[in-house]
């Protein structure tokens, strides 16, 4: 009977899955402006990537899987739009505003923000989403802020040399003579890689002991 119901109240309705219809628009707008503020960059070939080649495709596939999921809704049933909460969407919010404002330098009349990179824009942003969940917790943000940091520099900076900012400007003019940036930049990476590790072997390890001081 409570499978019937839902069926018999949207027969008459042109859209069967409200929620999934507006994540799937959503999810095609945001492809769209993406796709709109990368149109002065050069996409390349696969040849010889440019800046804007494997964002472009990332846009793309985001805004077919969200027309897929619209066109779903118009002939599945599903849920109805539901009331959330704002502190999960203000945190994703302010997570990308942070990392666009920080990744690379920039000026507005007096204002000068210093370009802070990947290396620290990207770990910062990861743990203001994190906090999108009441259930975060500070130890786990860090280990994944450490543990996909390093991953996104040694993609987009070592194999695909994507001009993407990925050291602070300040480290960059300060390395001594004869030091290249890939060199720091694996080097970082690397410890990096050992920090996450070292959080996440922490973290297990606390969380086993308190399992067993309840068993206890």
């Amino acid at each position: 009977m409570n499978e019937i119901e839902p069926r018999q109240r949207d027969a008459g309705r042109a859209i069967k899955a409200p929620q999934n219809f507006a994540g799937g628009l959503a999810l095609a707008g945001v492809a769209g402006l993406a796709l709109w503020l990368l149109s002065d960059l050069n996409a390349g070939s696969l040849s010889e990537m440019g800046s804007a080649l494997l964002p472009r495709a990332l846009a793309i596939g985001l805004g077919s899987l969200g027309l897929i999921i619209a066109g779903i809704a118009l002939v599945r049933h599903g849920s109805a739009i539901e009331k959330t909460e704002l502190r999960g969407t203000v945190f994703v919010l302010l997570s990308i505003g942070f990392f666009a404002a920080t990744i690379s330098s920039w000026r507005i009349g007096p204002v000068n923000v210093p370009g802070l990179g990947l290396m620290v824009s990207a770990p910062f942003a990861i743990i203001i989403a994190g906090f999108a969940t009441p259930e975060a917790r500070l130890r786990e943000l860090l280990a994944l802020a450490f543990g996909l940091t390093p991953v996104c520099m040694l993609m987009f900076g070592d194999l695909l040399n994507l001009p993407i900012p990925i050291l602070p400007a300040f480290l960059i003019d300060s390395l001594p003579e004869g030091w290249s940036q890939k060199l720091v930049l694996r080097v970082t990476a690397a410890v990096m890689l050992c920090i996450s590790a070292g959080l996440f072997a922490t973290e297990r390890h606390l969380s086993n002991s308190t399992v067993d001081g309840k068993q206890d």
